[in-house]
């Protein structure tokens, strides 16, 4: 039978290595940052000062950075999470609000893509980010383009999704398509279904009529006129077609073949434009083809950052 006394001295032991135990725990988990978590919808919005402005933003992930720009009138509540959380797998994802959008500031200055271009160096800076890969989307795409000329040492990798190269080569919506897009008339949900009709192919969008299924839950708000002002400066810029030789970035075009908003054909003229760049594109995608494809539209953008020739330095 063991000594009561030795059992005493046991439990003790036990009780005080737990302890020790316990204690290593608490003190690592205290000195060694926990991992974000991959789901940018939880992630909180930050401020940053950047040039003249305050840039909202939000990042999610490790590693290379992947820095998305987002197109007219949109927010950057309206990047199809499922899209940015596989991507921040590998990634750091980091996604803002252009100037005078959502929690972004703005000054009197007219709004120009030269300037968005400006405004997103200025970012990159204010986070010391060298360079960086690059994801745009609409209006998005010219912001990118004239980021990869005018700053061509802070862009990596260049992904241009529903992309318009501006100018008289540029290739914009037929005007019923620009009326709905920009009609603010009737209830949120009518302007809201007016969007939907715009970003995806009637006969897809018959087939999966509840949004909520896969559009996110857009929260943020811009006023009118910085909306206005978007509009206008793609209309006022004299485009980037005859520069984009000049582009030795590796790029990839992404397009949808029922894109009515930017038509898959300015895709092919820019491609034709960039050295060696690559072009996909979507049977029946529209010009929101990542929230129909989250999937697809994921993995084509991965296996580009992986495979594509240059990597980050």
């Amino acid at each position: 039978m063991m000594n009561p006394r030795r059992i005493v001295i046991v439990s003790l032991c036990v009780l005080v290595i737990a302890s020790v135990l316990v204690s290593s725990v608490i003190i690592y988990h205290l000195k060694c940052p926990v991992d974000p978590p991959l789901d940018v919808e939880l992630v909180d919005i930050q401020m940053i000062p950047a040039g003249d402005i305050k840039i909202a933003y939000k990042e999610v992930g490790t590693g290379d950075p992947l820095l998305l720009i987002m197109g007219w009138d949109g927010t950057m509540d309206l990047w199809e999470p499922q899209v940015v959380n596989t991507i921040a797998a590998h990634y750091r994802v980091i996604i803002f609000d252009n100037r005078g959008m959502g929690g972004s500031t703005a000054t009197e200055e007219n709004f120009t893509i030269e300037l968005f271009a400006d405004d997103t160096a200025n970012f990159m800076d204010a986070l010391d980010l060298e360079h960086t890969h690059i994801l745009g989307w609409s209006m998005g795409t010219q912001i990118a383009l004239e980021l990869a000329l005018d700053h061509p040492e802070n862009v990596d990798k260049l992904i241009l999704y529903s992309a318009n190269c501006g100018g008289d080569e540029g290739i914009f919506p037929d005007p019923e398509v620009t009326n709905k897009f920009r009609n603010i008339s009737g209830t949120p949900e009518e302007r809201a279904l007016r969007a939907f009709e715009v970003l995806l192919p009637e006969q897809w969008l018959a087939e999966h009529p509840n949004p909520g299924a896969y559009f996110p839950n857009v929260t943020e708000t811009s006023p009118q006129e910085h909306i206005d002002a978007q509009w206008y400066a793609m209309e006022n810029w004299n485009g980037s077609y005859s520069r984009l030789p000049q582009i030795t970035q590796d790029t990839i075009l992404i397009t949808g073949t029922e894109d009515i908003v930017f038509p898959p054909r300015n895709s092919f003229k820019i491609a034709e434009q960039i050295p060696g760049a690559w072009l996909v594109q979507f049977k029946g995608g529209g010009h929101g083809l990542m929230f129909q494809y989250p999937e697809k539209f994921s993995s084509i953008v991965l296996y580009f950052l992986k495979h594509s020739s240059t990597t980050c330095s």
